[in-house]
């Protein structure tokens, strides 16, 4: 994206004003079961704040695009735009360019969550209350069947998410990073946008550019969403896969930006590496028959606690999170040295041949 080069104009939101130049961006791919429900719930705080409601595909192949045409049709703030790019960091920048002289703010919505009907309106709100540039929100995990459900307990669960702050309660303050709501267009549009190399965890690495610009990240106790997880371990492996390579990514691109429950872990990927050595040593295994034994136990525990005997094995699910994870950070390492090893061979040949 094209940025200008310093933050002076950016419009910041006092006590009187009314701000007017919303839009409300909504990333999809293959959403047909979820965005109609999501767009029916954004359409009243829309018609309030008088925002349009871009939605963004990125080439979905299961009516999604047919539907958000049916319900443009009897709600015209609705206007899709095709991402060729098909990945969310790719579709929030395209919107953001095609608004950027409609807007001052924009919200960006997953449509693979529920929203309450003052969504937009309580965002708003919070960065008036507290010159944020930027407001984030609290997630909570929402299932239906057995599997999603247990997937959702792991996630809302201190040992299933980490501590993540957008995961757990408590009350409103600034943070370094929280789950993206509302944004200032101005802010967005300095520090460059989204890294369109990130796959996922594009939004930390956002917030560390956004930090070192001097803006303001609130994450709010006022209003959040329901989020739905992945229904399938296979589908939640392969998403937390991702999450470790995206870590990483971002750990590279900012040193120093790694917590201490990354480099927690971190250690996990090793400690499966040597269980391996347990064909000779049965003690090699100890480490990690301890971690798995006491996800479960933490699961079990869960459940006691919310009478919920149906999250029993919500343990299994933190532990493929938290595996997954680490395989993902670690792949990500290798790939990334091996780039960085055929690079140096290739110049010392090309050295060589001069």
């Amino acid at each position: 994206m094209t940025a200008p080069d310093t933050k002076d104009n950016r419009t910041t939101l006092s006590s009187d004003d009314k701000p007017s130049r919303v839009v409300i961006i909504v990333p999809t791919l293959n959403e047909a079961a979820h965005i109609i429900p999501v767009l029916r719930s954004l359409e009243p705080g829309a018609r309030r704040l008088g925002a349009q409601i871009a939605v963004v595909d990125g080439g979905s192949d299961d009516g999604t695009v047919e539907l958000v045409r049916q319900q443009a049709a009897r709600f015209p703030a609705i206007v899709l735009l095709h991402n060729p790019k098909r990945l969310q960091a790719a579709a929030i920048n395209l919107a953001a360019k095609h608004f950027r002289d409609q807007a001052d703010w924009f919200i960006r919505v997953d449509a693979h969550a529920a929203y309450p009907e003052d969504y937009c309106e309580v965002l708003l709100d919070e960065a008036r209350r507290t010159g944020a540039e930027s407001v984030t929100v609290k997630m909570t995990a929402k299932g239906q069947g057995l599997i999603q459900r247990n997937i959702a307990a792991a996630q809302n669960a201190v040992f299933g998410n980490g501590g993540s702050v957008h995961r757990n309660g408590g009350e409103g303050r600034f943070v370094d990073h929280g789950h993206h709501a509302l944004m200032q267009m101005s802010a967005f549009c300095t520090v460059g946008g989204y890294d369109e190399g990130f796959s996922h965890n594009e939004d930390a690495e956002l917030d560390q550019r956004l930090r070192k610009a001097g803006y303001r990240i609130w994450l709010t106790a006022a209003t959040g969403i329901a989020y739905f997880p992945r229904d399938t371990l296979g589908k939640l492996s392969r998403q937390y896969l991702n999450f470790g390579a995206g870590r990483f990514a971002t750990a590279l691109k900012h040193p120093g930006s790694l917590e201490r429950r990354h480099f927690v872990l971190m250690g996990l990927a090793p400690v499966a590496g040597l269980s391996v050595f347990s064909v000779i040593t049965p003690q090699a295994a100890i480490p990690l028959v301890m971690w798995f034994a006491l996800c479960l136990v933490l699961g079990l525990v869960k459940a006691l606690r919310c009478r919920a005997p149906d999250i029993a094995f919500c343990g299994i699910a933190a532990a493929v999170m938290q595996m997954s994870w680490s395989f993902g950070f670690w792949r990500e390492v290798w790939r990334s040295s091996w780039c960085g090893l055929r690079a140096a061979l290739a110049n010392r040949w090309l050295q060589e041949q001069k």
